[in-house]
């Protein structure tokens, strides 16, 4: 499976990602910022509250950032970005396994 770096702050939401990644396979390493070392990463998740688009974007490691359904601003700069995947908190709380194999598998 891949390895997966999780940036998200919110201890909570962080401990459901890691779980649900951890349950599929992944191996899952949490941080609260941005790394600076992502060598043999493949595959990033971020909270876009806690990550900027543009600096996830250009990180070289495929990621799916997701944000408040209600925020479409922060959807339109991802999207702006070209990360791989910007979807709203809930779809990604729901499928977040099944975006993992859809962004690998690009």
């Amino acid at each position: 499976m891949a390895r997966v770096i999780v940036v998200v702050s919110d201890l909570m939401l962080a401990s459901r990602v890691t779980t649900s990644l951890g349950g599929a396979g992944h191996e899952v390493e949490q941080v609260p910022s941005m790394p600076t070392e992502l060598d043999g990463t493949d595959l990033i998740v971020a909270d876009l509250d806690a990550v900027d688009p543009e600096a996830l974007a250009g990180a070289g490691v495929p990621a799916i950032g997701f944000y408040q359904h209600t925020d479409t601003d922060t959807k339109a700069r991802a999207d702006a970005a070209g990360i791989a995947m910007a979807v709203p908190r809930s779809r990604m709380a729901r499928e977040l396994p099944d975006l993992v194999v859809e962004v690998l598998a690009r």
